[in-house]
């Protein structure tokens, strides 16, 4: 089979006194029968040249599957007298969605039956489970398409009828009022995908009839809403990458009207909650890495009177609270490790968890009750299986709940080894870098390696346990994860150096961790790979530009590369809130610095490494079109034949598969793409 080669339609670009010519733009109308056709076209493609590891890729499947434990329970907790808990059964794709009352000796009752409300649909999705107090009602969502557009399903628990009432073009989930006879739901513009519209429906009644409450009219703000784990207030949030707002209601007065917190400001973010007699922000007013603050519920909640609690410090990011009767619990980031910190009101007694380990990811998980010593975490890292732990806060003993079960015969910790280094930019930052290898294999030149990377939304990437990625450990790679700037590992400031006018560094720090692996003999050029997602899918089209003699090969999921003509275009979902992240290419200086690394438009005559490509017909994040159009122009410009593989699938969306097992088919085709560089083929 020869490559497919997209047709050329030229079209005129102009702005800023600049024009650019997009041969491809055609391929953005997916009701055009000769844009399937192409995506179909180049699935058929990577099929056929991928056949010869057709076999290998069901066996990598068949193996990733096997260690996972099909007959699974999640740790139950207890909420409002009722403890809940999700469990699988052997070759089932869905949950059941479990819960006993008073005690885990009463009789179970499946709430929710995801099995079979899953049958006949290729793909589907629940979100924002959501009980009333009286827990006898549940609200949740449901999406078919993958088009993270949910439509509201309700359901009476005492008699198990789901209710014929369904709201459809929401973020999914509610929230109750304190009466059980009102929800309030987040509406999203269905051509934008932007949440924008807060509405009040009263149950039993025809929802064309719900009253919206609240309309976010900016375009870079969405809007949601949610309650205080008091129990006390509804909230409405709205926020941007810069700035936060919210309006508070007491949930025994839903018909009341919402009030403003504190009015939104320009680069003012803050996070709320509430507990006695105070509210509590995590805050960065006057506080780049985000400190601790507290106001009265009666009276000015303005941050003018906001007392602070814990101050800000230039080393550490405040990220999170977790509030109880007597202790506060505080997550916070230093040399990009999270630690929780556990504070005594009297602010007499303070300490930090110690796990043991250097490198880790550690995590306060459902903590529904406020009078309680026990905190619920999370917790794993390279070589430590996914966990969860109940911690004492007064005898600060951790007690494990349960460890992700590893059902492989020749698995254990032991037998891994993990590292972190640094890598020294170009501008002499010091980039962390975690490593993760099977002890078996000595460091040397000889050895594969994958750097993993994501680098934007100041989304840190932690240290995290994969049974998947065994597969590849086992035959010899080293898995790298690059802690660049754009994330937020090394706090705000990190954060703040790679976005907009200093996104480039992203970039860079990538590169320059490359090399400094392969100087520090982990690896070489040729036998050194790449991988990255979405946003780090824009990292990988740009690093190949850049360095294309790094990488002996990558791959690019659902990748972010056509990034001048997506965000000169508001019509397409979740552009205007990107401005504060990249820049508004209608001014002309941010014009022509995304231009000068978006990967589409700097696609060159060049020896490109082999690549694999993923995206999904129905992505809502990055439309399927981007890698469409970038494998059609890397066709025509790369001066070599190493392989260049799409995979569409044309039944989902950004996250992939929706079943528990399906999406492991990719990951698979994924890594025998890699493995298959190096001929390892079994």
């Amino acid at each position: 089979m020869k490559q497919p080669i997209a047709k050329k339609i030229p079209k005129t670009l102009e702005i800023h006194g600049d024009t650019r010519i997009d041969d491809y733009y055609w391929l953005n109308d997916r009701n055009n029968p000769a844009v399937i056709d192409y995506l179909k076209a180049e699935n058929a493609y990577r099929t056929e040249k991928m056949a010869h590891t057709v076999d290998f890729q069901k066996k990598l499947f068949d193996e990733i599957v096997g260690r996972i434990q099909q007959t699974d329970m999640s740790v139950p907790y207890k909420s409002n007298h009722y403890f809940y808990y999700s469990r699988f059964e052997e070759g089932k794709e869905y949950p059941y969605q479990c819960r006993k009352k008073d005690s885990l000796e009463s009789p179970e009752e499946i709430f929710l039956d995801i099995p079979s409300l899953a049958k006949g649909h290729s793909y589907y999705s629940v979100g924002g489970i959501s009980v009333s107090s009286d827990n006898e009602q549940i609200c949740y969502g449901v999406d078919t398409v993958s088009r993270r557009l949910y439509t509201l399903c309700f359901k009476n628990l005492k008699t198990g009828e789901v209710s014929p009432t369904t709201i459809p073009n929401t973020m999914g989930g509610a929230v109750w009022s304190a009466d059980n006879k009102i929800v309030f739901y987040t509406q999203k513009d269905t051509e934008s995908l932007r949440s924008c519209r807060i509405f009040r429906h009263i149950m039993g009644t025809d929802p064309a009839k719900d009253v919206l409450i609240f309309e976010e009219k900016d375009e870079a703000f969405h809007a949601f809403v949610t309650k205080t784990k008091s129990k006390k207030y509804i909230i409405i949030g709205s926020s941007s990458t810069v700035s936060t707002e919210y309006q508070i209601l007491e949930s025994d007065n839903p018909m009341g009207t919402f009030r403003i917190f504190h009015p939104r400001e320009r680069d003012l973010e803050y996070g709320l909650a509430h507990y006695g007699d105070h509210f509590y922000m995590v805050t960065n007013y006057q506080a780049k890495n985000f400190r601790l603050m507290k106001c009265s519920i009666e009276g000015n909640t303005h941050k003018e009177n906001w007392v602070e609690m814990i101050p800000h410090r230039t080393d550490v990011l405040l990220e999170d609270i977790d509030i109880f009767k007597d202790f506060l619990v505080v997550s916070e980031r230093k040399d990009g490790i999270t630690r929780l910190r556990i504070c005594a009101w009297d602010g007499v007694k303070e300490h930090y968890i110690n796990f043991g380990e250097a490198a880790y990811m550690a995590y306060t998980s459902t903590n529904p009750d406020f009078d309680t010593d026990i905190l619920r975490l999370g917790y794993t890292s390279l070589t430590t299986p996914n966990s969860v732990f109940d911690y004492n806060m007064q005898t600060q003993t951790l007690h494990l709940l349960k460890q992700e079960a590893i059902l492989d015969a020749n698995f254990k910790t032991e037998n891994y080894a993990s590292e972190r280094i640094y890598a020294t930019a170009k501008d002499g930052a010091k980039i962390p870098i975690s490593l993760v290898y099977n002890k078996k294999y000595s460091k040397n030149k000889k050895n594969p390696l994958l750097l993993y990377a994501y680098g934007s939304y100041g989304h840190s990437m932690d240290p995290y346990f994969s049974s998947a990625r065994l597969s590849l450990l086992d035959r010899g790679f080293t898995y790298a994860i690059a802690h660049i700037r754009g994330g937020q590992e090394m706090g705000r400031q990190w954060y703040e150096d790679g976005k907009l006018l200093k996104k480039k560094n992203t970039f860079t720090d990538f590169i320059d961790c490359a090399e400094h692996l392969i100087a520090q003999n982990y690896t070489s050029n040729q036998k050194l790979t790449a991988m990255g997602g979405s946003a780090g899918g824009l990292l990988m089209g740009v690093v190949l530009n850049m360095r294309p003699d790094l990488w002996k090969g990558a791959v690019a999921a659902v990748p972010f590369v056509d990034v001048v003509t997506t965000m000169l275009d508001e019509t397409i979902p979740l552009t205007t809130g990107e401005f504060d992240e990249w820049g508004n290419p209608k001014n002309k200086e941010y014009y022509e610095y995304i231009k000068a690394y978006s990967p589409y438009d700097n696609v060159e005559k060049k020896a490109y490494p082999a690549l694999l490509i993923t995206t999904g017909l129905h992505d809502s994040q990055v439309q399927y079109w981007e890698p469409a159009k970038w494998i059609a122009k890397l066709r025509t410009h790369r001066t070599n034949r190493k392989a260049l593989y799409m995979y569409c699938n044309m039944e989902t969306g950004h996250g992939g598969a929706s079943g528990r097992f399906e999406r492991y088919k990719e990951v698979a085709m994924e890594y025998v793409f890699l493995l298959d560089l190096f001929k390892i083929d079994k």
